[in-house]
């Protein structure tokens, strides 16, 4: 067995039917050894939920120190967020769409934009509790079904409105063309102006929809590269729209705070140990 499959361990299943709207995956983690001192939570359009199984998960913003949790709920954001300084080694971890925000944590994912909560304060007590019980269940099978029954409850228990047809439509759409979409184009399609456009689905989403757009097609490459990582750079730009290789570039370092060769050479490798990695992209 190779010594990153050694190190690092993963797992992950489809979450329950009734939560496929609103949870792209739950994914398990556990390194065997001291994880990685450098680690970046890329900019996704999937807000993220961690729950740790043993310390404290340590994350930092852009200029900001860094902060531990035990659990968490993290926001849309458009530049990556350091995790690290901490011994946390295990825990697991979903990616919510914005619609799971509404539904699943009662409120608009514009609430948590480039933040992090723990998770009790938005789903209560429950979430404090399940954690607890988390810890003493030896199984990664067990565990993704004690966190699918807590959204279940959530879900089922205080429904919440959608975000809106025309949100709802123009979030779609950015996702369909990974980002491919204007905004001017897209505001013609809801029918709105692109200035009202901008307003409401910031204040649902919290991001600008030229800011989405971005997010979709950089988790696009991000994507291809964790798949093929011998993708030349250039055709990879050419491939997803990006004007030339150096307009790519650009955008890593906007949004990953770094090259794409950069990461590539400090984070791929433990990445690609991700067997089974169903495109839900590490926020955290």
């Amino acid at each position: 067995m190779a010594e990153q499959q050694l190190r690092f361990d993963y797992h992950s299943r489809a979450a329950h039917p009734a939560l496929r709207p609103f949870v792209a995956g739950l994914m398990g983690y556990a390194y065997r050894g001291d994880p990685p001192e450098l680690h970046r939570g890329l900019p996704s359009p999937f807000l993220t939920v961690v729950i740790s199984l043993d310390e404290p998960l340590g994350l930092a913003w852009p200029g900001a120190p860094v902060e531990k949790f035990h659990t968490l709920a993290s926001g849309l954001h458009p530049a990556a967020v350091r995790i690290g300084d901490s011994p946390n080694r295990s825990g697991i971890q979903l990616a919510l769409t914005p619609s799971g925000s509404r539904a699943l944590l009662g409120l608009p994912s514009s609430e948590l934009t480039s933040t992090a909560v723990p998770l009790d304060a938005v789903l209560g007590r429950p979430a404090g509790e399940l954690a607890e019980r988390l810890r003493e269940v030896p199984g990664w099978e067990e565990r993704f079904t004690l966190v699918e029954r807590l959204l279940l409850k959530a879900w089922r228990d205080e429904p919440a409105a959608g975000p809106g047809a025309e949100l709802g439509w123009a979030w779609r759409r950015l996702e369909q063309t990974a980002g491919g979409i204007g905004v001017q184009e897209l505001a013609a399609e809801v029918g709105w102006s692109r200035r009202h456009l901008t307003e409401r689905f910031r204040r649902e989403y919290g991001l600008a929809p030229k800011v989405a757009a971005r997010v979709f097609r950089f988790e696009q490459a991000v994507r291809r590269l964790k798949q093929q990582p011998r993708t030349k750079l250039a055709d990879l730009a050419a491939g997803l729209g990006y004007a030339d290789q150096a307009h790519l570039t650009r955008e890593w370092n906007a949004l990953a705070g770094c090259s794409p060769r950069q990461w590539m050479a400090e984070e791929l490798p433990s990445v690609q140990d991700r067997t089974g990695d169903q495109g839900a992209q590490s926020r955290v």
